[in-house]
């Protein structure tokens, strides 16, 4: 990796970032909301309205609007919440760090099980391991996250006492019972990525056996492991890096359902709030945020493709 090509996605993330804040300024003002009422409420009189609109400066053109928005932005000003009266980047900061936890833990989980079990599944096609995987895969499609969360939280909640039901602890608090309240959250959202990912490292791994590059592994007397670990798996995991980079994005705002259910609250449950309260800063700075790691996702995506395929090389 060259540092022309660093800095060229480096900009890209930049002007992607840049056409994001567009479109979600775009949206936030077409939403039937007036941010003078949403501040004083509907029984404020005409005169107190005005004032407020002139203060927010929403009597000015709209690409005047934008453009203090803007600016704000890059001086790290993401404006102040509606609701609570505070500044939205610390709160939605606070939001990502919980999402991001879930999201790194299920990850974790996702790849010690589906990486392996997908290259057993390829290597013993047909067998109990196959039959297990495709087992896994078919429930991970076919059961939705709340059908999945309700059914650990019968078992190992109500019936068993194993595990919490709900609730969040702040993982500086107390590690420990921080991690036995994700257990089952994070239990619901591996599911369906190990259903995607093991599927795909099977179908990627007989791909890569039946290679010349592999079978000239084999022919020059090199072991089934060292062809496996040195031939196979570098290069039946480089679509599964593009899998895990696109979870991000679900990972981040698909889970509010699993937010809800567990009583996490992430960045996609702060960003409900704001829309049912038509806080419409929040709204802005929770989708820039989220939009700002997606991005930072696929980056580290292309690098750990250079990393795993030394054939891969971005000048």
């Amino acid at each position: 990796m060259s540092a022309r090509w660093l800095l060229r996605r480096l900009l890209l993330i930049g002007y992607t970032l840049l056409v994001v804040s567009l479109l979600v300024f775009a949206i936030t003002q077409v939403l039937p909301a007036d941010a003078a009422v949403t501040l004083l409420g509907e029984n404020a009189t005409p005169d107190a309205l005005a004032a407020v609109r002139v203060q927010l400066g929403l009597n000015d053109p709209v690409w005047l609007q934008y453009a203090h928005w803007l600016g704000g932005l890059l001086h790290g000003d993401f404006g102040t919440s509606m609701r609570s009266g505070q500044p939205v980047l610390p709160v939605m900061l606070t939001a990502l760090s919980r999402s991001l936890l879930l999201a790194v833990l299920s990850i974790g989980l996702m790849l010690a099980v589906a990486v392996p079990l997908g290259v057993l599944a390829a290597l013993r096609r047909g067998g109990a391991i196959d039959l297990l995987a495709g087992l896994v895969a078919y429930l991970g499609v076919s059961l939705p996250e709340f059908v999945t969360a309700t059914l650990l939280l019968i078992l190992f909640a109500d019936m068993l006492h194993w595990l919490p039901a709900t609730g969040y602890v702040p993982l500086a608090e107390n590690p420990a019972d921080s991690l036995r309240h994700l257990v089952l959250p994070v239990v619901t959202v591996s599911l369906i990525l190990v259903a995607h990912v093991s599927r795909m490292m099977r179908s990627e791994t007989i791909d890569v056996l039946h290679s010349d590059y592999a079978r000239a592994a084999r022919l020059k007397g090199l072991s089934p492991a060292t062809v496996l670990f040195r031939h196979v798996l570098r290069n039946a995991l480089l679509p599964v890096v593009t899998i895990v980079a696109l979870d991000v994005g679900y990972l981040l705002g698909g889970i509010i359902v699993v937010e809800e259910i567990f009583a996490i609250p992430g960045i996609g449950r702060q960003l409900i709030v704001a829309i049912q309260n038509r806080d419409l800063p929040s709204i802005q700075a929770g989708a820039l945020v989220m939009a700002a790691t997606y991005a930072v996702a696929n980056f580290l995506a292309d690098v750990a493709y250079a990393v795993l395929d030394r054939r891969i090389r971005y000048d």
